[in-house]
């Protein structure tokens, strides 16, 4: 196991609060050497170092869990998870909580069911799916108490892949670059229509100077109208 990535992980998840214990390092360390490995076959991610890695791929993804109310136990989403992030390093750190990873593109969903089989973690599944053909479906509909996604879309855009996934009275969490209060204001409508609260914002900087982000927790008020999402390729097109 690299000490480099050992050594950035502990100290930025201590910098949130956060402790990991040994066999925690170890998983995040295998994943990140699966992300590393499939990222000559199939483009992943444009971090390889390890202490970047480290950084911003798994605290930046350990961030979210300071945002909205985790319960024990709880059911949760990552949509446009991408290489599994910020799903997977969540995952890790709550080992309490399931997942449900979903993902566009097929080859990404077939490195997360091998990487999340080969790492031994558990209570993790990947889907292979659109975030609109999910939200009108009754099997994952309104079933979540966490749906994350991380700079996926616009805030309005990404409102109505995700809200449709929260059941009422738990939390969408958008995660965020710096200076996200346009996309906040502009989003207002389109979270009140979809059945969200007003969202509350925690800006945060990233050990080693790595950035600044900003968490978007918005709760689930009410149920979504069954109108929303609408068919897939509309909420980019034409945002609520």
């Amino acid at each position: 196991m690299s000490d480099v990535f050992v050594s950035a992980l502990g100290a930025g998840a201590s910098e949130l609060g956060l402790t990991l214990s040994p066999e925690q390092l170890q998983m995040c360390y295998n994943y990140a050497q699966k992300v590393r490995q499939w990222n000559e076959k199939i483009n992943l991610t444009t971090l390889v170092d390890l202490e970047e890695m480290a950084i911003k791929h798994f605290v930046d993804s350990f961030t979210g869990t300071l945002a909205g109310t985790w319960p024990k136990g709880a059911l949760c989403a990552d949509v446009g998870t991408g290489a599994g992030f910020p799903g997977v390093p969540m995952a890790i750190l709550r080992p309490d909580t399931k997942w449900v990873l979903i993902d566009s593109l097929g080859k990404r969903v077939n490195f997360l069911r091998q990487a999340i089989a080969e790492i031994g973690l558990l209570g993790v599944t990947s889907v292979h799916a659109r975030a609109e053909e999910v939200g009108r479906g009754k099997k994952m509909r309104e079933k979540y108490d966490i749906v994350v996604a991380r700079a996926v879309a616009q805030l309005s855009v990404l409102a109505e892949y995700c809200l449709p996934l929260v059941r009422p009275g738990g939390y969408f969490i958008a995660m965020k670059g710096p200076g996200a209060s346009d996309e906040v204001a502009a989003a207002k409508k389109a979270l009140a229509i979809l059945g969200g609260g007003p969202p509350k914002l925690i800006e945060l900087t990233l050990p080693q100077q790595a950035g600044q982000r900003t968490l978007v927790s918005v709760y689930k008020k009410t149920s979504t109208p069954a109108a929303y999402p609408r068919r897939p390729g509309i909420p980019g097109k034409k945002p609520l």
